[in-house]
């Protein structure tokens, strides 16, 4: 496979809790859920902290062990759960948590795993729009609740007091039944993913992208999904990265779209995986 990617924090002054990284053969892309201000999350470590430990190690098991992508999620919110020390409250509800995206080839086969709401797209030969895979559960769940906080002004101080309610309120649902499933501290969530498989030589390319910058075309409705893809081969991440924020600075209240975040963390990955790019 041939990767490239590019990631963008809101600003350079705090963490990106996005994470990103590949092999010749996998790659993994995490988004972390942010702690609004005002909001406590019980853990000492924090949501940047949390996303690349269970990239990386995620990344290095999907590269050495040949266990299933579900499988190997499972072991490694296992492994980094024991990583919290003594001072974090692991049963609290903020605990941190983050989406999940991986991608492996082995042998023929191509395989994928997605996890709450970051996005793989997969470029299908023979077909004019592109397979899209995403699990919108917490969208769902969402739409009970975001309407107060989608009627105010954007970095208003009534907003950042509703997107910190909407996100409390949400987390009453979080890997719960009826709810939606992040990867957080049980294991068990590996079991709520969604995974599948193609030969490698029905995919032309993929995609994979953080709710940051799928907001393009799931928010912002400024793309298709195929002119996402389009975008990625002809210009690159970086270029839909840019539009992005293009686009978030020219409606910074949220008046045209509404959102709990003016901006967001963007990573977009984009990868050939055709047996002629090899």
């Amino acid at each position: 496979m041939r990767v490239t990617f590019a990631t963008q924090p809101v600003s350079l002054d705090r963490p990106n809790e996005d994470f990103v990284a590949a092999t010749p053969d996998a790659v993994v892309l995490l988004d972390g859920a942010g702690t609004p201000a005002g909001s406590e999350s019980g853990c000492s470590h924090g949501v940047a902290w949390y996303s690349r430990m269970l990239g990386s190690t995620l990344l290095a098991s999907m590269t050495q062990s040949t266990g299933t992508l579900a499988e190997i999620l499972a072991e490694g919110i296992k492994a980094v759960t024991s990583m919290h020390d003594f001072a974090c409250d692991l049963a609290h509800a903020g605990s941190p948590s983050a989406t999940v995206v991986m991608l492996r080839r082995t042998g023929d086969m191509l395989q994928w795993l997605v996890l709450a709401d970051s996005v793989l797209i997969l470029d299908v030969a023979d077909s004019a729009e592109p397979m899209v895979v995403c699990d919108d559960r917490e969208a769902q769940v969402g739409s009970r609740y975001r309407s107060r906080m989608d009627a105010l002004p954007g970095g208003s101080p009534e907003h950042l007091k509703a997107h910190r309610e909407y996100v409390e309120a949400m987390r009453q649902h979080r890997n719960r039944d009826g709810g939606f499933w992040v990867a957080s501290v049980d294991p068990l969530v590996a079991g709520q993913a969604e995974t599948g498989a193609l030969r490698a030589d029905q995919v032309r390319a993929a995609a994979l992208l953080s709710d940051g910058a799928s907001r393009l075309v799931d928010r912002f409705g400024l793309a298709t999904w195929r002119q996402a893809v389009d975008l990625l081969e002809a210009d690159g991440p970086a270029e839909l990265i840019r539009r992005v924020r293009q686009a978030e600075r020219s409606d910074p209240d949220g008046c045209h779209w509404p959102r709990g975040k003016t901006f967001d963390d963007a990573t977009a990955v984009y990868v050939t995986v055709s047996e002629d790019a090899e």
